[in-house]
């Protein structure tokens, strides 16, 4: 997907611009997408798909549209993790590549990845979505936001969300 720019003349009920937006958000929704998926290329195409998304609405049908964003960002992410995660079971099936020869440190790496990729993908949308918030760097107060939760209720459902994900991780 080639880089699209957003029109400039779009305005929030703000002053901030959609291109000022776009410029803001991207970089922080790159690096959410990119938790979930661990590939650039498919993080880029996320955070764009959801700021493409996103302008369709800005600024009549967003209240909060960095929250939204955020949130839209983890779950497009986990969308095309759990599609990725169907064909690549069929891919199994298939059997090796023939070229599969990969340095064993790779091949454990690899299979860590996809451990815990395939354990935040067994994960309800609302745990994923705290879990890859809270560990892009996001503070509390902006998890709440982002979620639309309060901001006391948090760390108990961050806590339930790591008990799940190590639980999933370790069957």
């Amino acid at each position: 997907m080639g880089n699209v720019e957003p029109e400039a003349h779009r305005e929030s009920a703000g002053t901030e611009t959609f291109e000022t937006f776009f410029r803001r958000l991207h970089p922080q929704l790159v690096r959410i997408a990119y938790r979930v998926l661990g590939e650039p290329e498919a993080a880029r195409d996320v955070a764009q798909d959801v700021l493409l998304a996103a302008y369709a609405r800005y600024p009549d049908g967003l209240t909060n549209p960095s929250a939204w964003v955020r949130t839209a960002a983890v779950h497009q992410a986990l969308n095309h993790l759990r599609s990725t995660r169907r064909r690549s079971r069929r891919e199994v099936a298939e059997g090796p590549p023939p070229d599969g020869s990969q340095p064993e440190e790779s091949v454990l790496l690899a299979d860590e990845r996809r451990r815990v990729r395939h354990a935040l993908a067994r994960l309800s949308k609302d745990k994923a979505t705290i879990l890859v918030l809270r560990h892009s760097g996001l503070s509390y107060l902006e998890v709440a936001e982002s979620m639309g939760i309060s901001p006391s209720s948090v760390g108990t459902t961050l806590r339930r969300a790591e008990e799940q994900f190590r639980k999933e991780v370790e069957s």
